[in-house]
């Protein structure tokens, strides 16, 4: 038979088997900041990671080496200007975005899918959202972030050609004029490709599946209302070519400045839509720009959950 030892230690009390612990934790008691605070911070960040900063090397290559590519045709046209004492810039400030489209269609693919698609493949949605940031707060920081990354791309290669216009000692008023023309076509360019890209990015976790849909979407519309538009003027049929131009987003801006702007179209011949024409053509911009918003809304409620 077993004999139980008494160890000659009295058995503690239950009550005496509780311990606290002082592990470090303090109550927060600073300033509260709130979603303005949050939201500034997302659009801060976002824009940043836009052109890598704060984020590996490996991550800036390509967004830097688009901005030169951007700027360094302007430095040349400027350059050229200056030792040809030319009375007028070669390239109209309206036209730049018009001629580098393929290179800001590719910033685009890059970045739209770094701004969202990450958040949805690591399901860090849902955390944002577990704090005073809401959907909307999200929404409009990625959208503002996006559109300002590619406000600075496109704006500042007109920055360079005013510059340059200026010291080769230009017409003052017709280079300011022209300046301003200019960024306001690139402000609504801007706002138009950021919406797309980021509705066509935030429908696939996949960064590839993103970059490949958005190059798809932005230059295979392009190629085809170029390709109509051309087979529509040989053929005679001159007054389909504005029509045409409704859909694609990089001739929906052509066509707004070339009828408010005063800009030469890329159209064939060179004639962009009339006045009246040039109406529908804001209309469809600004809806565009809207239902990429509300698209952006509907998704991330759904992802939110």
């Amino acid at each position: 038979m077993a004999v139980e030892h008494s160890t000659g230690t009295p058995a503690p009390a239950p009550g005496d088997q509780t311990r606290i612990h002082n592990i470090g934790y303090r109550n927060y008691d600073g300033p509260r900041l709130g979603r303005a605070y949050a939201r500034r911070s997302l659009y801060s960040q976002s824009l940043r990671g836009s052109y890598g900063l704060g984020r590996s090397v490996k991550s800036k290559v390509l967004p830097m080496l688009l901005f030169v590519v951007m700027c360094v045709p302007a430095a040349i046209i400027v350059a050229v200007a200056v030792a040809t004492k030319a009375n007028a810039l070669p390239l109209d400030y309206t036209r730049n975005a018009i001629v580098m489209q393929a290179v800001i269609s590719l910033y685009v693919a890059s970045q739209a899918p770094q701004s969202v698609s990450r958040d949805l493949r690591f399901k860090t949605v849902p955390l944002y959202f577990s704090r005073p940031i809401e959907t909307a707060d999200y929404v409009r920081a990625k959208f503002a972030a996006l559109a300002s990354a590619l406000f600075i791309l496109t704006a500042a290669p007109l920055l360079v050609l005013y510059v340059g216009a200026l010291l080769a000692k230009l017409d003052f008023a017709d280079q300011t004029k022209g300046f301003a023309q200019g960024l306001v076509s690139v402000a609504l360019l801007s706002l138009l490709f950021a919406g797309i890209g980021l509705v066509i990015a935030s429908f696939t976790p996949r960064r590839g599946f993103g970059i490949a849909a958005v190059i798809a979407v932005l230059t295979i519309t392009y190629g085809a209302v170029s390709t109509l538009q051309a087979i529509a003027d040989a053929q005679g049929s001159s007054d389909a070519v504005p029509w045409i131009g409704l859909f694609s987003p990089i001739t929906i801006v052509d066509g707004v400045q070339s009828a408010f702007l005063g800009a030469t179209s890329a159209f064939p011949g060179g004639v962009g839509p009339s006045s009246a024409e040039g109406v529908v053509y804001v209309l469809v911009a600004v809806g565009l720009i809207a239902a990429s918003y509300g698209l952006l809304m509907r998704r991330y409620k759904k992802v939110g959950l």
